[in-house]
């Protein structure tokens, strides 16, 4: 099997009352309906934050109109699956009304949920778990490493270099 590695581009959009927009992927098409942030993969020749606004204005019509911060890293290597992915999930604010029309056709739903819902409805650790450390302290610049899709071996540096959480399962 040829070994997949690609690059994410996320963003965090809150709304006034601090919810986070997440978007309901349908990958397979096959109904099993997976939530993520808005985002997707970094194109050839395209910067990060060019397809962090592209993305997002595909999967939710939403516009960004500016970048805080970059949230957190993540680093996935799984070699049972044979890929790495490496994602980016900026703070970023927005304008235009949220309206769905993803041109790939994955994108079913997208809607603002508070952060005891996204606990509870994103089922990947590495998609969920530093989104939920971030919402909870809003502390930028994490960078979270995991060795499977599945959450094992998670380590998680702050950007001052100090090892804060570590997973040996």
């Amino acid at each position: 099997m040829a070994r997949r590695e690609f690059v994410v581009a996320a963003a965090i959009l809150l709304d006034a009352q601090g919810r986070v927009l997440l978007v309901g992927n349908d990958w397979k098409g096959q109904g099993d309906v997976r939530w993520t942030l808005p985002g997707g993969m970094v194109e050839t020749h395209e910067s990060t934050l060019d397809a962090l606004r592209r993305e997002v204005l595909e999967e939710t019509g939403l516009a960004i109109t500016g970048v805080e911060h970059m949230a957190y890293a993540v680093h996935v290597e799984d070699r049972r699956r044979n890929d790495r992915a490496i994602s980016f999930a900026f703070l970023a604010q927005y304008e235009g009304l949220l309206n769905p029309r993803d041109p790939d056709g994955f994108i079913v739903e997208a809607r603002f949920m508070p952060l005891d819902e996204i606990e509870n409805t994103i089922p990947i650790p590495p998609l969920r778990e530093p989104l939920v450390t971030y919402l909870k302290d809003r502390a930028p610049g994490r960078f979270f490493t995991y060795r499977g899709w599945d959450g094992r071996g998670m380590d998680v540096v702050h950007p001052q270099g100090k090892n804060i959480a570590r997973s040996q399962s």
